[in-house]
């Protein structure tokens, strides 16, 4: 017997770095677009406002909120996760305070903003497409195929 027959198959290449980057920030973009289509206290006043309010809720989303998430850790396990529920919400309210154009109206419209945030990604965690090589999808796939 040939020891070449049983070879395993090459495992798929990841995009570069750029690229995993451009579907992150295009998939915040359209989750924020289905936020402001969903609710009228929720606007963006161009495109180019609404892919800067992604590409800064996507920074937001990489560098702090995980420090947050792991300073109100305990709080969370008290809370059962709701604690990061409204880390969550500061990060889209952080948004809005940042990018001029950008605006929620409203705390229930950012409760409200946050849980349809939440539902899409959710939901993007299952449908197959460009967004499944990013953040937690990407290693989620990995583990799987593994």
């Amino acid at each position: 017997m040939s020891s070449t027959r049983y070879q395993a198959r090459p495992a798929p290449q990841d995009p570069p770095l750029i690229v995993r980057l451009g579907i992150s920030w295009l998939t915040n973009a359209l989750v924020l677009l289905i936020v402001d289509v969903l609710l009228t206290g929720v606007t963006a006043s161009n495109v180019g406002t609404l892919l800067l309010a992604a590409a800064v809720f996507g920074v937001l989303n990489t560098i702090l909120k995980p420090l947050l998430r792991l300073i109100t850790l305990p709080l969370a396990v008290l809370t059962l996760g709701i604690a990061w529920f409204f880390v969550s919400l500061l990060m889209l309210e952080i948004t809005n305070w940042i990018v001029s154009g950008f605006s929620i109206d409203g705390f229930w419209t950012l409760v409200a903003a946050t849980l349809i945030v939440w539902v899409v990604n959710l939901v993007l965690d299952f449908l197959p497409g460009p967004w499944q090589v990013t953040g937690k999808r990407r290693r989620r796939n990995r583990r799987g195929a593994g």
